[in-house]
């Protein structure tokens, strides 16, 4: 009888999607499966911040038991949600080919609100909401209005307090169709989502700007598929669809995070990208308030490339960065 590989995810809309595209994936080399229906504690605690949960793994120890216990063989995880130490027992199969990384700025209001911020003046409210599309020339004076802005994410938190200090953060929390119903429902100006989870499932607004300047969380906009390291038969089918850059530069990345200990109470970004036959790494480490930061780039050839982000991690500590997570270290204390 044909082995039917068992996929389990998560229950949100944008789980599904992935396991699903894994599962289409699969079925091109020939290998069925079936999806299996795993609910995490991350998705039944809906109001505490992600950072004050205290544990890495929020959103995926549920499929690591089912792994580990024999009720699945394959589990499929956005990236950045995967711990850097993965569970005794369970490796990493495939990485998918990368979405955007970016995060999103999904507006609550009038576009003229936003140009107001962007442009730094009182907009005519005739504005094409395209030509805002750049939030690099928000204006800091005093006169610019102070915003409320909707996330649970403690990285995304910091770099926006960095660029504006001025504004006042809210917890958000939920899957992606619950977050979007809560900003339409709230007096926020905006929350701040990936652009990827949006993309994937066809609900990225009208109203959302692409916040360049913002760097990401570690392997945002992958999807990492693992299984237990002892199944070579579910080894060998991912490895069909393993995507050799992705997995490179989120390994990268996760690498500088490994090094900086980071998890969900830490506001640690990184992105490395291919160029060529050079990978350039940006990373940088704030303060939970957004007063400090250091950042660090790096570039070097593809093939030195492995130890790159462990490379970035030693010397960011250098330039101050452990003072950084020091400090956020004895708060939480």
């Amino acid at each position: 009888m044909e082995k039917v590989i068992r996929i389990g995810t998560r229950e949100s809309q944008l789980a599904v999607w992935q396991a699903t595209k894994v599962q289409q994936l699969l079925l091109q080399n020939n290998f069925p499966s079936e999806l299996v229906y795993i609910k995490s504690e991350g998705d039944i605690d809906l109001q505490t911040p992600l950072y004050e949960m205290g544990v890495q793994g929020i959103f995926t120890k549920s499929l690591d038991i089912a792994l580990l216990t024999n009720k699945i063989d394959i589990a499929v995880h956005s990236m950045k949600d995967v711990p850097t130490q993965l569970a005794k027992g369970i490796v990493q199969a495939a990485v998918l080919e990368r979405a955007s990384y970016k995060d999103l700025l999904v507006v609550n209001g009038e576009w003229s609100m936003v140009n107001n911020v962007v442009n730094g003046h009182w907009a005519t409210g005739n504005e094409d909401p395209a030509a805002f599309a750049d939030l690099s020339t928000i204006d800091h004076s005093p006169l610019t209005k102070p915003f409320t802005i909707a996330t649970s994410s403690i990285r995304r938190k910091a770099q926006w307090l960095n660029r504006f200090p001025n504004h006042t953060l809210d917890n958000l929390r939920g899957n992606v169709n619950t977050r979007l119903r809560k900003v339409a429902e709230s007096n926020w100006q905006g929350a701040i989502f990936a652009a990827a989870g949006l993309e994937r499932i066809g609900l990225r607004p009208e109203k959302s700007i692409e916040l360049d300047w913002m760097l990401p969380a570690p392997a945002q906009g992958a999807i990492m598929v693992v299984c237990r390291e002892d199944d070579q038969f579910c080894l060998d089918a991912c490895s069909f669809f393993n995507d050799a850059t992705t997995a490179l530069c989120t390994r990268i990345e996760r690498d500088f995070l490994k090094v900086l200990l980071g998890g969900c109470s830490m506001p640690i970004s990184a992105l490395a990208k291919l160029a060529g036959d050079k990978i350039i790494f940006k990373g940088n480490i704030l303060s939970v308030d957004g007063k400090q930061k250091v950042e660090i780039d790096m570039t070097g050839p593809g093939f030195q490339a492995r130890d790159m982000g462990i490379n970035a991690a030693h010397e960011i500590l250098t330039k101050g960065a452990q003072k950084i997570i020091e400090g956020i270290r004895n708060a939480a204390k």
